[in-house]
């Protein structure tokens, strides 16, 4: 099992950037795969981006790609989400997700696909 913290939200203008980051405790941080997911009142969790357990592989959703960056730092048990030229479309709760994997190589892209999830951090993007 595995606890996540998201921290690095905020207010920011568009065009801005941002940091988010995503603590994890209680396993192994490397053996998760893990994603980023984003929520805004009334709709559900949207896919942002996902990352094998090895930084092997990395996927975005078309709305964010060329935009956001996904990483990771085992060493440290945290992953992040650098977001550059943010719009005010991106305003949202941005949550963590992770799930157990043994692949170097794979990704997920379902809410489904993940175990664990942290509580989430606001991020607000102003026109």
């Amino acid at each position: 099992q595995v606890q996540l913290l998201e921290s690095g939200g905020g207010l920011v203008q568009a065009g801005g950037s941002l940091r988010l980051s995503c603590a994890a405790s209680g396993r192994t941080f490397s053996s998760y795969a893990m994603g980023w997911f984003r929520q805004t009142p009334g709709k559900e969790h949207e896919f942002v981006a996902a990352i094998s357990r090895s930084s092997e592989s990395t996927f975005y959703a078309d709305s964010v790609l060329g935009r956001f960056t996904i990483s990771r730092d085992n060493a440290k048990n945290t992953m992040y989400l650098q977001m550059n030229s943010l719009k005010p479309g991106d305003t949202a709760v941005y949550s963590c997700a992770a799930r157990q994997s043994t692949s170097d190589s794979h990704y997920y892209t379902s809410v489904s696909d993940y175990d664990y999830w942290g509580q989430g951090t606001q991020v607000t993007v102003s026109s």
